[in-house]
């Protein structure tokens, strides 16, 4: 039985097509004209600026169009749990490792750009890249939640509201109005975020926060996620079940 996209779901969709779109954009851009993809052509960067700026705005007010994950931070969706007065909270260790290796990892494109091998156009592109993949982390597969967070769902997710800082990082080695102001308004976000996360856990637990619950859940963005690793299943099955079928020694009459 297919399952109705939810509201949230069809944005996520809409808003991987628009980044994809982007991408797609600056990367022809890029390709075009590639002394300059800032300075020489400004209505790219314009749009790209206005639109990501735009939804970062929007993300520090609470919201019915956006999902849990990060909505959880405002008083308004917080829920007591009965009898719960102790928040269980995501390891503060492996938050901060997830933060050493994006940060290891953004280093490494750093010294590339420094040493020449990059320049500020490919710099760009994976920021935008990294857009694209924040969305296919909520409705495909999320690397931080299956190899470090272990947290059920995107409702769930300690690092959610990280997602703004972490795809403007490689931006850091970018001067530029444009630049400077995407990840300053991202850094902003974050740190409220983890003020919010200090000042009031119980918002982020399941154990505390009642909105958490799978019961309460409108959104069923990982309905996407279960139906892939499904499919991803059954195509094993049957190709391993087709593999052996070849190995296996047919009988002569």
């Amino acid at each position: 039985m297919k399952r109705k996209l939810s509201a949230i779901s069809t944005l996520h969709y809409v808003r991987l097509a628009v980044r994809s779109l982007l991408f797609l954009a600056v990367l022809t851009a890029y390709v075009l004209d590639r002394t300059e993809v800032l300075t020489r052509n400004y209505v790219i960067p314009v749009i790209v600026w206005i639109f990501f700026i735009v939804e970062m705005l929007l993300r520090f007010f609470p919201s019915k169009l956006e999902s849990m994950g990060c909505q959880k931070q405002f008083a308004r969706n917080y829920k007591p749990v009965e009898g719960a007065s102790v928040p269980v909270n995501q390891s503060g260790r492996i938050t901060a490792l997830v933060a050493a290796v994006w940060l290891a990892l953004n280093a490494i494109f750093g010294a590339l750009y420094f040493l020449g091998i990059f320049d500020r156009g490919i710099m760009i592109l994976i920021a935008i890249a990294y857009s694209v993949c924040d969305i296919v982390c909520i409705l495909f597969f999320c690397p931080f939640q299956t190899w470090f967070m272990k947290n059920r769902c995107c409702t769930t997710c300690r690092i959610y509201n990280w997602d703004f800082a972490m795809m403007f990082t490689p931006l850091v080695f970018i001067p530029s109005l444009y630049t400077y102001s995407l990840l300053g308004c991202a850094l902003a976000l974050l740190v409220r975020w983890e003020i919010t996360y200090r000042l009031h856990p119980e918002r982020f637990s399941t154990a505390t926060n009642a909105c958490l619950d799978c019961a309460h859940c409108k959104e069923k963005l990982c309905s996407h996620k279960k139906q892939l690793q499904g499919f991803l299943r059954k195509y094993k099955t049957r190709f391993f079940s087709v593999e052996s079928e070849k190995q296996t020694p047919q009988k002569r009459p």
